[in-house]
């Protein structure tokens, strides 16, 4: 199962819309699931998601104004995924309070947003984060760097691609768990 998870646009507030090199890559492929961790804070971002997947997960930030939910979980493989926005950690990216999080919702693998900056961590439970994906600031330490995650999920194991905007030119991270 082939999964983009992407988040924190902040269109059109903070950037007009997706970088190229970004819109290019995601509308090149159709995606098992898409998930998105919410601060879309218009709708056309969520309808534009909607053409990329027949099955689309999108939870509420705190920036936006759309009828979201503020947590969802769902099945990929032979894993739980949890999917929150993350305004409900502080400080920004808190991998315990993200854990406790992951634990209470009885989650494998907790797919979150907020910091603006990408991240994948790994110790009991997998926490996801794709960052920004217009690279657009945040009222913490944002990367600023446009940012999204590709993972592929076969029974326990998933295959996780960060992709970064890095000097025009989509550079990716490729990391490996069983879970």
């Amino acid at each position: 199962m082939e999964i983009l998870i992407i988040g924190d646009t902040h269109i059109p507030n903070r950037a007009e819309w997706l970088p190229k090199k970004i819109d290019d890559f995601i509308t090149s492929k159709r995606f098992d699931l898409l998930i998105c961790t919410g601060d879309l804070t218009d709708r056309k971002v969520l309808d534009y998601l909607k053409n990329l997947s027949d099955r689309v997960i999108a939870v509420s930030g705190n920036m936006d104004h759309l009828p979201l939910p503020e947590q969802q979980t769902t099945k990929a493989g032979n894993l739980k995924l949890g999917i929150i926005h993350g305004h409900q950690v502080y400080p920004r990216g808190d991998v315990s309070q993200l854990k406790e999080i992951a634990y209470d919702l009885g989650v494998d693998v907790l797919i979150h947003g907020h910091t603006h900056s990408a991240d994948i961590y790994f110790k009991d439970v997998l926490l996801l984060n794709p960052g920004s994906a217009t690279g657009v600031w945040s009222g913490g330490k944002a990367s600023l760097i446009p940012s999204f995650i590709i993972a592929n999920v076969e029974g326990q194991r998933v295959d996780v691609e960060l992709f970064e905007l890095r000097e025009g030119e989509l550079k990716v991270t490729r990391r490996s768990f069983e879970l």
